[in-house]
């Protein structure tokens, strides 16, 4: 009986050991077709941009930023903005100007060699790569406040706007 749970367990622990130990080269942000799919993909970033501003913009109008989860909504959608700004910079950079072109050197080593702009546009190029700076703190406050949102909305909080309206029947 004892034994029962064991090989599973060998078997999990062993595949997660592999994952771990392999590495396998990720890039941060994918290269996408040309001309048409790059260009598609950076309107699809400039459109996000603009469509988390007028969510800030909507959640200040309302005044329902004093409300932690949707103020903790307003702070994912400040993150996604920046992730988003970041993402469509790397892109530009290395797609479509070709200012900056990377070579891997081995598994945990990449050399950043900018064609234009020197030293700070290497440096500016390795900062908006890391996205994941941005993108992790947004998903999390957007987890946050949906969470709250919902357990005001299961404790009886504040009541949405289908709630007012009376049932017609």
């Amino acid at each position: 009986m004892a034994l029962r749970g064991k090989p599973l367990f060998i078997v999990l622990a062993g595949a997660l050991f592999l994952l771990l130990a392999v590495p396998h080269p990720v890039m941060a942000t994918q290269p996408h077709g040309d001309p048409e799919g790059i260009v598609v993909h950076q309107l699809s970033h400039v459109f996000f941009v603009f469509s988390m501003a007028i969510l800030i913009y909507w959640l200040h109008n309302r005044k329902l930023s004093v409300q932690p989860g949707w103020r903790e909504i307003r702070y994912a959608a400040f993150f996604l903005i920046l992730w988003s700004t970041g993402a469509f910079i790397a892109h530009l950079l290395d797609e479509q100007l070709g200012w900056i072109s990377v070579s891997r050197m081995d598994t945990w080593t990449m050399h950043v060699e900018p064609s234009r702009g020197g030293v700070a546009l290497a440096w500016l190029y390795y900062i908006v790569k890391l996205d994941h700076l941005l993108c992790v703190p947004a998903l999390f406050f957007l987890y946050r406040g949906l969470g709250r949102l919902s357990s005001q909305k299961d404790s009886g909080g504040e009541p949405d706007a289908d709630a007012k309206r009376e049932d017609p029947a």
